[in-house]
């Protein structure tokens, strides 16, 4: 599975952007999706999850009302919109995704990560 995550750059604090993840290989349909971000000098965090079909979500505490998960299994998809965004935010953020062979929870483990892309927030 390969996974190529775009849509990161600088807005202001207050602003919105959306994350998208692009899949390839694998069985998108049937894997769990899932966004994380690692701030400069920090350990990579959660952030969502998504489960195969989309109805079941998961968010870190830091984002939950803020940040919305989505997915697209007809074009091997999953987005994260992104609202309110403050300083605290940045971050370099990754998209992973689990085996369709995991039984696993939406929080993890991960069997397959993107490259990243860097979301900055100004104040």
């Amino acid at each position: 599975v390969q996974l190529q995550a775009s849509g990161g750059g600088l807005v202001q604090a207050g602003g919105s952007l959306r994350l998208s993840c692009a899949a390839s290989g694998g069985a998108f349909s049937d894997s769990t999706m899932g966004w994380f971000r690692q701030g400069l000098g920090k350990e990579r965090e959660f952030v969502a999850a998504i489960n195969w079909s989309g109805g079941y979500t998961q968010y870190s505490d830091s984002v939950k009302g803020r940040f919305t998960i989505s997915r697209d299994n007809t074009k091997k998809l999953v987005y994260l919109q992104m609202n309110n965004l403050s300083p605290e935010d940045t971050a370099v953020y990754y998209c992973a995704a689990q085996d369709e062979l995991r039984v696993g929870s939406l929080d993890g483990p991960y069997d397959y990560w993107g490259q990243g892309t860097l979301v900055t927030v100004s104040s």
